[in-house]
């Protein structure tokens, strides 16, 4: 700290200005508000999750860990599991992601990278509002414009593919009449409903990332000689990885917990199998909205188990999906 001076008299010293990092005002107002959505958010999770595990206490207590390989479901006989439910969970998921991924993918790319520019904005409000629609909407869809052209994809896989356990069902394929009904209500017509359901949740998340690839790389890959594809492969899908990868658990998320649409189209069953394109599936949220209404109270405590379990599955899910892209190159200016 010195001092100047003015001719032979001494000046004031000069001394650095106090600064303070304490916000006033809106951006008090505005901090305050964003943390108290946030805590209030954590403090909803945690009570749901919270009151699920003391509902399960007694199930598990009564049922031990039968409840999780017993694949029947007879409250009134004493036999309650959920393995077949689960494997029928990650069924439908699986199938609903199969057709989910590249299709929310080539949007993203498409609306990112080659969607002229007074159409872009229609097209990224058009993807927004398929997440806006209900799910009971999905599932009439599914029910009926869906299902009968894909028994008719289903019984053409089985044709060709029926070798293979995944592809198999019970009936014979080359009939001169086949049975139509052994395709329908099936984990593969649901997750195709499921699919276009968790497409727009998935493509926003990879178009969003995708838009924020470097300017600077992507001009120096044009000045290299790359075409516009070869800027998507050098520049684009490298910067966008974890993008897509937490956009496609964040749509396994989704797909893991419908409810509605697989409840219309599905038709319940408890077997323990992967054969999606056969009749008869069950989910574990789909096996809550179906059996909630007309629960004892001991039944009542073993579906909140069930919701207790694809809670937990669901939470570890979307958060593996945060973590991924948090911790990628392209998180840095991404919210999930």
């Amino acid at each position: 700290m010195g001092t100047q001076t003015l001719g032979d008299r001494p000046a004031a010293p000069v001394t650095p200005r106090p600064l303070s990092r304490k916000v006033t005002g809106a951006d008090r107002v505005f901090v305050l508000g964003t943390r108290s959505v946030g805590a209030s958010v954590l403090v909803i999770t945690g009570g749901i999750g919270v009151f699920l595990a003391l509902q399960a206490f007694p199930t598990i207590a009564r049922y031990g860990p039968s409840f999780f390989t017993e694949n029947q479901w007879q409250p009134d006989l004493g036999v309650v599991g959920i393995s077949g439910v689960l494997l029928g969970t990650f069924t439908v998921a699986l199938v609903a992601m199969t057709f989910a991924f590249p299709l929310a993918l080539t949007t993203a790319l498409f609306i990112s990278e080659y969607a002229p520019g007074r159409i872009k904005a229609v097209l990224i409000s058009m993807v927004d509002l398929m997440a806006a629609v209900p799910s009971i909407i999905y599932g009439l869809w599914g029910f009926f414009l869906m299902q009968p052209l894909a028994s008719r994809l289903a019984r053409w896989l089985h044709q060709y593919l029926g070798w293979l356990p995944f592809f198999h069902v019970d009936a014979d394929p080359d009939a001169a009449q086949w049975d139509q009904t052994m395709y329908t209500a099936s984990a593969f017509v649901a997750g195709l409903a499921v699919a276009m359901m968790v497409l727009p949740m998935a493509s926003s998340v990879m178009r969003e990332v995708f838009s924020q690839a470097p300017l600077g790389e992507r001009e120096g890959a044009l000045a290299l000689g790359a075409t516009r594809w070869g800027v998507i492969q050098s520049v684009v899908l490298p910067f966008g990885r974890g993008g897509i990868i937490g956009g496609t658990m964040l749509g396994l998320g989704r797909a893991l917990g419908e409810t509605i649409a697989v409840l219309l189209i599905i038709s319940p069953a408890f077997d323990l199998k992967v054969r999606p394109l056969e009749l008869g599936t069950n989910t574990v949220s789909a096996l809550i909205a179906g059996r909630f209404g007309e629960a004892s109270p001991g039944q009542l405590q073993a579906l909140l188990t069930a919701g207790f379990v694809l809670f937990v599955i669901t939470l570890v899910i979307n958060t593996l999906a945060a973590v991924v892209v948090a911790r990628s190159r392209s998180g840095a200016g991404t919210d999930l």
